[in-house]
């Protein structure tokens, strides 16, 4: 199945709605079938409207992720009512960078200190401490199409791109970006083209290797020398990262895969346009990925993925505008929901949880930062306005020696980054007001 990419079509005739895969014309009718269902499920968006700027946090219970799952009790509580009281958030939008040529940010990505932004086919490399250009590579090659995602592991930069490939880069000693080779490698794929065992039909009359995405790679995540991609192909595939061979090919999803998340004990997790979340693990002594899990609440396309430190909460966002919170079970080895997170207006495209903040990057334009209590309610710090069409991509990073400030960057689909300063601290009660309320 080809598919154009996702700026092809949008959820609504809103200029600043997301937009989603959409299948060339083809003689198969599952391809068809496909891209149709994908459209329908993402389309529940099309009916919301912005948020306006003046919208206070106390409306956060009448918004319009309710119509679409009222069965999830919403987990927010309001600063008012949180359990520090003497909380003290603000936020300042520090840098807008424009990377030329002017394409959609399709991804972001930090590593040391280095700042990451695709856009369109190319990869422009910042300085975190000036936000200095450094490096732009993959501008020569735009057959490659747009990049979805960057990861980083054993020296290695891992680019996953639209043309159904996985490029491997290295950083050379001048910090320049040199590629090393394409997934799957030229040697992995003449130890199999051979037999025909390893030839999968991805449809009528065409079959290709099982090593290879027949479609556009949309994640990747590393893990203790694994590499997980997905793709609108369906699939999710690992890959060692010391050789770079494909070890596991999985029929993961019914429609594309859009979201690859991977806890520190190797539990997979894969969000996908049939609104379904899958838990994929490996039990000791077996060689294979196994299905843990099914987790079914969104009722619309699942577009992004984020856990927690130490895995124990799981984080989805949809087009149904919520986003679900799912925490691990004390009698099972996988998730359930535990509430939804509403604010809003239109799809969640992307989730990144650092510390004890997670945010939330929507198609309304906004990213929205939620703080965890104690008691496992969260509390909506607040909302970072000022971009002009959606936020499509999200990452965040904590310094030593930043006394508590939290750098936000945010890349939108008109092709801007924006990188926020966010401090979170906890005032001092004066005495008098402790014996008050005590």
């Amino acid at each position: 199945m080809r598919l154009r990419s996702w700026l092809a079509a949008t959820c609504s005739q809103d200029e600043s709605a997301i937009s989603f895969p959409k299948t060339q014309p083809s003689s198969s009718s599952s391809s068809s079938s496909s891209s149709s269902q994908r459209r329908r499920v993402v389309s529940d968006t099309s009916s919301s409207s912005d948020i306006p700027s003046s919208a206070s946090i106390s409306s956060l219970q009448s918004n319009l992720s309710l119509q679409t799952l009222p069965s999830v009790p919403s987990l927010q509580k309001l600063i008012t009512q949180f359990e520090t009281p003497n909380l003290s958030v603000s936020h300042l939008c520090s840098t807008t960078l424009n990377p030329k040529p002017s394409h959609p940010i399709t991804c972001l990505a930090v590593h040391k200190n280095r700042l990451y932004a695709a856009s369109a086919h190319e990869i422009n490399v910042y300085d975190r401490a000036d936000f200095s250009h450094l490096d732009a590579f993959n501008a020569h090659d735009p057959s490659s199409g747009s990049v979805k995602s960057v990861s980083f592991s054993d020296g290695k930069v891992f680019t996953a791109h639209q043309d159904c490939k996985i490029s491997v880069w290295e950083i050379t000693p001048s910090k320049r970006h040199k590629l090393l080779t394409t997934l799957p490698t030229v040697s992995d794929r003449l130890r199999r083209f051979a037999l025909p065992k390893n030839y999968v039909s991805i449809r009528r009359h065409v079959k290709r290797l099982w090593i290879q995405h027949a479609d556009a790679v949309t994640g990747i995540a590393v893990n203790n020398g694994l590499v997980y991609s997905v793709s609108w192909d369906k699939t999710l595939k690992i890959w060692r990262d010391s050789n770079l061979r494909c070890l596991e090919s999985v029929k993961a999803h019914e429609d594309a895969v859009s979201a690859v998340a991977v806890s520190k004990d190797g539990t997979v997790y894969t969000g996908s346009a049939d609104r379904r979340i899958r838990v994929w693990a490996k039990p000791l002594g077996e060689k294979r990925h196994v299905l843990v899990a099914t987790l079914e609440k969104h009722k619309s396309a699942v577009n992004a993925l984020a856990l927690n430190d130490d895995g124990s909460v799981l984080f989805s966002g949809a087009c149904d505008r919520s986003i679900l919170v799912w925490e691990r079970e004390d009698s099972a080895n996988h998730m359930a929901v535990t509430g939804a997170l509403r604010g809003h207006g239109k799809a969640i495209l992307c989730l990144f949880n650092v510390g004890d903040l997670l945010l939330s990057g929507s198609a309304d334009r906004t990213v929205r930062m939620w703080k965890r209590g104690e008691d496992g309610s969260y509390c909506c710090l607040g909302v970072l306005e000022g971009h002009a069409k959606p936020v499509k991509s999200l990452v965040a990073v904590t310094d030593s020696g930043a006394n508590g400030v939290v750098s936000v960057i945010s890349g939108t689909l008109d092709g801007v980054v924006k990188v926020w300063q966010v401090s979170v601290s906890v005032s001092d009660v004066p005495n008098e007001q402790k014996a008050k309320r005590y």
